[in-house]
């Protein structure tokens, strides 16, 4: 049986599902779930992340994290990454911290991971890299210490409702199923969770997990301290606009075919995220472009480094570079925001 005839069979027997209980289950069901059976990433996979294209991201986010952990007083710390992929990224942050005197002794690396097959790959990336790795489900048991979060396209795989105000009031957006078996949307009179403007005929998105830990993020470095860099791609200025988007094989794909075969995933709304953030007593910096934050971090000094070091590999570091920082790329796309201590001072890159 595949996903779609399960997610079928439920609708025709409890009726119509919101676009977040579709996201969530094509993205993570047990048996069926795209990430739940499948390492997306790479070149044979359905998409490419920045620690994947350019190995400057990682060791510029590693830098960034190590130069707040000196700013908080060299504390006992654990390092989190949410939806880590490969450990790509963490496995870089560790390669470019391991001069940083006392660090690594003061850290634990802390992943969050649902999907086996990416633990398995991350297991594999770090082995040997660090003694303490530890993996959990969600952030309920985070130890309670100082707290330093990299977290890199895992806000806009979370999943959200849609919402419009038509001609009759609020509505939801929903998936239904036809008379012939297939997936479709409807509307289906419902009042948003939280305030949007009253214009017509447009779709805001509200995402509910995403809200939940941007604040338990948020509460942890209030209450234990530490600081917090979240990279991904969206827009500042508030939800406007359908923005739920398949890829599969690098190319979109229709969101309601043959799910569970392909990511999902929706702009992260980075004005919302900073206002829960800062509801509960924290800074919030941002957002910037992600081209504007690495280029503050030293990205084109980095690079030259690397093409001296290693002339053979010039054009790799030159082009990975470029995709990272160019505005017709990842570089406005792909924004940044950062979490410290009320009383931290303003971090570089923003």
């Amino acid at each position: 049986m595949s996903l779609a005839t399960q997610l079928n069979d439920r609708i025709k027997q409890y009726g119509p599902i919101t676009v977040a209980d579709y996201m969530r289950t094509a993205l993570l069901h047990p048996e069926f779930g795209y990430y739940t059976r499948k390492d997306p990433l790479g070149i044979q996979g359905d998409f490419i992340t920045a620690p994947e294209i350019s190995q400057i991201f990682g060791e510029l986010i590693g830098l960034w994290l190590a130069e707040q952990w000196r700013i908080l007083g060299k504390p006992e710390s654990i390092i989190v990454e949410p939806g880590p992929g490969r450990g790509t990224l963490m496995a870089d942050i560790i390669r470019a911290t391991q001069h940083v005197q006392g660090f690594h002794d003061a850290i634990s690396i802390h992943f969050i991971e649902g999907s086996p097959v990416l633990r398995e790959k991350q297991k594999q990336a770090l082995k040997g890299h660090h003694p303490r790795v530890q993996w959990h489900t969600d952030f309920k048991k985070l130890p309670a210490k100082p707290l330093l979060l990299a977290a890199n396209e895992f806000f806009d795989a979370l999943p959200v409702r849609q919402f419009m105000y038509a001609a009759d009031g609020w509505c939801e957006r929903m998936v239904n199923v036809d008379a012939e078996g297939k997936l479709h949307f409807i509307l289906v009179r419902e009042i948003p969770p939280v305030d949007f403007p009253a214009v017509s005929d447009v779709i805001f998105e509200y995402g509910e997990d995403g809200a939940h830990i941007t604040r338990t993020i948020s509460t942890h470095i209030r209450t234990h301290g530490g600081a917090g860099v979240i990279v991904d791609y969206g827009f500042d200025g508030g939800s406007r606009g359908d923005t739920l988007q398949a890829v599969k094989n690098h190319k979109f794909h229709d969101t309601l075919h043959d799910p569970g075969t392909a990511d999902l995933s929706c702009h992260v709304d980075f004005e919302r995220m900073k206002r829960n953030a800062e509801a509960q007593k924290v800074a919030a910096y941002g957002p910037v472009t992600q081209g504007a934050f690495l280029n503050a971090l030293g990205a084109k000094a980095r690079a030259a480094i690397l093409c001296k070091n290693a002339p053979h590999k010039k054009a790799s570091v030159i082009s990975g570079l470029e995709r990272l920082l160019s505005p017709d790329t990842m570089g406005h796309l792909f924004k940044v925001l950062c979490i410290v201590p009320m009383k931290h001072p303003k971090p570089e890159g923003f």
